[in-house]
């Protein structure tokens, strides 16, 4: 059956159900004409008539007192959408253009009567053959026709070649007839549209018009897309999405009830397709329409959350609107990469997992889908080729897509649930992660590690019940303080080459000689002694840059790839056990970490002075090949500040930089300094690292920036907010004296008192990502006056501290703390 032989019969079953068959005595319970009939909606009628089309239902014929009423007049109100033709009305309009906007409304602002104009946009809007061909920068009568001559002739040998969303990231056959500019180019005059909503929405009477077309329109659209693959078969049926965003009053309140929730159900239905052809095309336009667009469905989510109630039964993933918006927001966000400054080359080339038993074994217990290799491809990303990682410059902030309203009601360990498990029938936010905030994300993360986690202890139980063995389902280390390096190198570069998996276990660190027991405090004084020793400039490891703080790869270092490879673990480590760490990486490692190689534009924080040199030199007006004499040979010191000589490109000291290859001149130094001089160091340290987060959906969730506060924190501490949410135990309160003087002497502290005081209660001088809000410290009681010294337990960030009798006193003893911490012991 055709497509338009489909939508006559769905017609009539709609007509049946909401008009009947006008036979008083009839029995089809089908049909609104049926005495035990229960009326529908037009909404409802329409899923319904859908579902009888698919069953094959009982059809009644019309009535012959329905037949003398004049079917033929109805058969035209269905089509038409025109209940009452006068001569005035306007009937011959079959679409809309511009001049015939101008002068409808010449017309009724004439007669001081806009009901004509009222009915001819109700029409034209509230169908979708109409509103397809309206617009159009040609003859939509003569496109009609080329298209079924054309198209519908060709229809059978394109379905068959045409490429499936399963190749590669918007790879197209050269048999595709269409490549990516006819993918582009639409038929609609946007500008004609902008110009046309700039007229009509002066008038309520039209815009109430509009919204009551798009909720006729709307459900209708969703059925052509979801069953009858319209846009397979015309392309153009893309014309009525772009049409109906051009209105620039999506996000009122007339549109926000029902008929922008309804068109985002239909939007969400397109293909992938016509997903990726929309946001090539939003790409193009200017800044302030990708705007209002993107708070067009931002509004759209925040109105749906707050006005509703969402809890562990009610979850806000099953909430149609709101799934359908954030779809229709990725859409935008997609527009807005590909709009700004965006770099698809410059990737680094991706490691090849070996397959190992692991996955086989967790295959036998039914997990192999909570284990999945390497990180998701979203379908709109591939279709595209383009990542939010490969964006320079966004049109619009990646911060400004976070819906705050959506993340404070959103169930992570449920949402974790549908994006590991249930993809397929549950809808994840996780799937489109830029919506959520790295505090969110954060959590989604937690819950995956924590799963591996337990996973390896039952592996590790299993293992042990089959050998005979004393189970170890924990990551253990035991070091010693003077000997921190060589005792975690060894050991950590054991666990990688006989069982990798055991990386995958939670972290207990044991200093020797030491009572303390890793409840999580233990791992992070671990780390930062690690960290303290590595990044030592007497190491030579790393270079430090006085004026950015800042830590480089020694392309001159003596230390062996194991010592690099140490470094890359203990940053996976921190990340998987949720540790706070004080890295002072410029952005580029973190870049490179995620897949992209550095380049002149990452100089600026990594190597501020080279870039400023550079950039002169790009800006030079002069004669470049005179003036500068430079050639396309570099030097650079050593580890023992030798000069170091080395090519750019074959024979560089033969080939002098000027004014026309200048740019490949700083390309070239940019990609030395960046990555190939450190290419031995990096790949060391990139390895370590992916041993722990090879299979973590880290780089599909998170960018570099949020991977740096991951690993770092946040370097703003607000100690009023960790005052708020501080709770208290042992007989202290918010009220008590001791309480009000210790965060009056706390407030007082200079910035490096209060990172020496958040060190000594919780391990880190870091904030956790949301900051120190996020931290829930907890102050007890701990006897009454004395002069023992305030102590901490840095697993709980719990503080015990004593009564003391004054302010003074208080200060004195917390001072000394906090100076002379170091080491645990058993209180």
């Amino acid at each position: 059956m055709n497509r338009a032989a489909a939508k006559h019969l769905i017609e009539r079953y709609f007509r049946q159900l909401t008009e009947g068959c006008g036979n008083g005595a009839c029995t089809n319970e089908f049909c609104a004409s049926c005495c035990d009939f229960r009326p529908l909606d037009n909404n409802s009628a329409a899923a319904k008539a859908l579902e009888l089309f698919k069953i094959n239902a009982k059809l009644c014929n019309p009535h012959p007192s329905k037949k003398d009423s004049g079917a033929d007049d109805e058969d035209d109100k269905m089509s038409d959408g025109d209940p009452c033709p006068t001569k005035e009305d306007f009937s011959d309009v079959h679409y809309l253009t511009e001049a015939t906007i101008c002068m409808l409304l010449s017309s009724c602002e004439e007669e001081g009567d806009y009901s004509a104009l009222v009915r001819v946009i109700g029409r034209v809007f509230s169908n979708t053959e109409i509103l397809m061909k309206s617009f159009r920068k040609d003859d939509p009568d003569a496109a009609e026709n080329s298209f079924k001559t054309t198209d519908e002739s060709d229809k059978k040998e394109n379905q068959s070649e045409r490429p499936s969303e399963s190749l590669g990231a918007g790879a197209l056959p050269e048999e595709s007839p269409r490549d990516a500019d006819d993918l582009l180019e639409v038929s609609v005059d946007i500008e004609a549209v902008r110009r046309v909503y700039d007229k009509l929405l002066t008038n309520e009477q039209v815009e109430a018009a509009l919204v009551n077309a798009i909720i006729y329109l709307t459900p209708n659209m969703e059925l052509d897309l979801e069953y009858l693959d319209v846009y397979e078969t015309n392309p153009d049926y893309l014309n009525i999405f772009i049409i109906v965003m051009e209105n620039s009053n999506l996000h009122s309140p007339e549109y926000l009830e029902v008929a922008l929730p309804q068109f985002c159900k239909a939007m969400s239905k397109l293909p992938v397709a016509a997903l990726a052809r929309l946001s090539k095309l939003w790409s193009t336009y200017e800044l302030r329409h990708i705007r209002r667009m993107m708070e067009t469905f931002q509004q759209l989510i925040t109105f749906t959350v707050v006005s509703n109630e969402y809890d562990g039964e009610n979850l806000v993933n099953d909430d149609e609107t709101v799934v359908a918006a954030t779809q229709c927001l990725k859409v935008v966000f997609y527009a807005s990469i590909q709009g700004g400054d965006v770099d698809v080359e410059h990737n680094e080339d991706e490691e090849e997992d070996s397959e190992s038993d692991e996955l086989t074994l967790h295959e036998l217990l039914g997990e192999e889908r909570l284990y999945k290799k390497g990180p998701r491809v979203d379908p709109l990303e591939r279709e595209l080729c383009v990542r939010a990682l490969d964006s320079i410059n966004p049109l619009i902030p990646f911060e400004d897509f976070i819906n705050e309203s959506l993340n404070e009601v959103v169930e992570m360990d449920k949402d974790f649930t549908f994006f590991k498990i249930n993809a397929e029938s549950k809808f994840s936010f996780q799937t489109c992660p830029f919506i959520l905030s790295v505090i969110t994300k954060s959590q989604g993360l937690y819950y995956d590690n924590r799963i591996r986690m337990y996973s390896e202890r039952r592996l590790t139980a299993l293992y042990s019940m089959v050998q005979g063995q004393q189970p170890n389902p924990y990551l253990k280390l035991k070091v010693r303080r003077d000997h921190i390096i060589d005792d975690a190198l060894v050991r950590l570069e054991m666990i990688s080459m006989e069982n990798p998996s055991d990386l995958k276990k939670q972290l207990f660190v044991e200093f020797e000689g030491e009572q303390g027991v890793d409840e999580g405090g233990v791992s992070k004084e671990f780390f930062q002694l690690v960290l303290e020793e590595i990044f030592n400039p007497d190491i030579g490891m790393f270079t430090y840059d006085d004026d950015t703080k800042l830590f480089w790869f020694n392309s001159s270092s003596l230390e062996n790839e194991a010592q690099y490879t140490l470094v890359g673990l203990v940053l996976g480590l921190a990340i998987y056990n949720n540790c706070i760490l004080d890295v002072h990486f410029p952005m580029v490692v973190y870049r490179k970490l995620m897949g992209k190689k550095g380049t002149s534009l990452d100089l600026s924080d990594s190597h501020p002075a080279l870039h400023q040199s550079l950039k002169n030199l790009l800006e030079y007006s002069g004669d470049v090949k005179e003036d500068m004499m430079l050639t396309f040979q570099i030097s650079h010191t050593d580890l023992f500040g030798n000069p170091v000589l080395y090519d750019l490109k074959e024979e560089g000291d033969q080939i002098p930089v000027t004014e026309e290859n200048r740019q490949e001149f700083v390309d070239l130094y940019a990609d030395y300094i960046l990555n190939t001089s450190v290419e031995r160091q990096f790949k060391a340290f990139k390895k370590g690292f992916l041993m722990v987060t090879n299979e973590s959906p880290l780089k599909y969730l998170f960018r570099p920036e949020e991977v740096e506060m991951l690993i770092c924190g946040s370097r703003k501490l607000d100690f009023e907010a960790l005052e708020k949410t501080t709770e208290y135990d042992g007989g202290y309160s918010k009220d008590s004296q001791i309480i009000k003087d210790f965060w009056e002497t706390i407030h007082s502290f200079g910035e490096e008192q209060k990172r020496l005081f958040l060190q000594f209660t919780t391990g880190t001088d870091r904030a956790p990502v949301g900051g120190l809000g996020k931290l829930k410290m907890i102050i007890a009681k701990n006897g009454s006056d004395t002069d023992r010294l305030p102590t901490s337990h840095t697993c709980f960030n719990a503080l015990l501290l004593p009564e003391y009798s004054s302010k003074e006193k208080l200060r004195e003893r917390l001072l000394k703390a906090i100076t002379y911490a170091k080491g645990f012991g058993m209180l």
